[in-house]
């Protein structure tokens, strides 16, 4: 018992020494660049906003990675973030992205991610297209003798019905 107690003891330390030493330092990358909205289509408007750049601290913003370019963060009164804006390329293909911010005083840099997802223009409808994977075949083709043995092959299948059911109303048996 005393010696799962230290083995579990022991176990924790180092985990918990393992957090510390994992900490990122000053200067460092850390997560930390809230994304608005998360996902957007291609052409849309996209928000990003931090508090790591200090109450009064500013950044530059780094969306390359989606076609977007560079983007200004500046401070703002809302809980004191920097705040900053960018346009979703309209050739951006669908993905996750980092998005990065380096604030102008240090060199702390955060990130955020941006799901970029295909979704129709304002006012604009999209038609359904492809097939369904229901995994019993395909839907009727337009081959004229696939599509006539089928009526057949349907017409046999009724007159025999018929023809059974007839015999056994009349009680022939079957």
């Amino acid at each position: 018992m005393r010696r799962t107690a230290r083995l579990l003891a022991g176990t924790a330390l180092a985990a918990a020494a393992a957090g510390i030493a994992a900490a990122p330092a000053y200067g460092g990358v850390t997560s930390g660049l809230d994304v608005y909205p998360s996902t957007a289509a291609p052409g849309g408007q996209v928000s990003v906003n931090t508090a790591a750049c200090g109450e009064k601290g500013s950044a530059v913003g780094d969306g390359s990675s989606v076609g977007a370019g560079t983007f200004t963060l500046a401070p703002s009164a809302h809980e004191g973030e920097a705040i900053g804006q960018f346009r979703v390329p309209p050739s951006a293909q669908p993905g996750t992205y980092e998005i990065v911010a380096k604030c102008a005083e240090g060199n702390l840099e955060v990130t955020g991610d941006l799901t970029v997802a295909l979704a129709p223009a304002a006012g604009q409808q999209v038609q359904p297209h492809g097939s369904v994977k229901t995994g019993v075949g395909g839907a009727f083709g337009t081959d004229p003798v696939q599509t006539a043995a089928g009526v057949s092959a349907l017409a046999v299948a009724a007159a025999g019905g018929t023809w059974l059911l007839h015999r056994r109303a009349r009680g022939d048996g079957i």
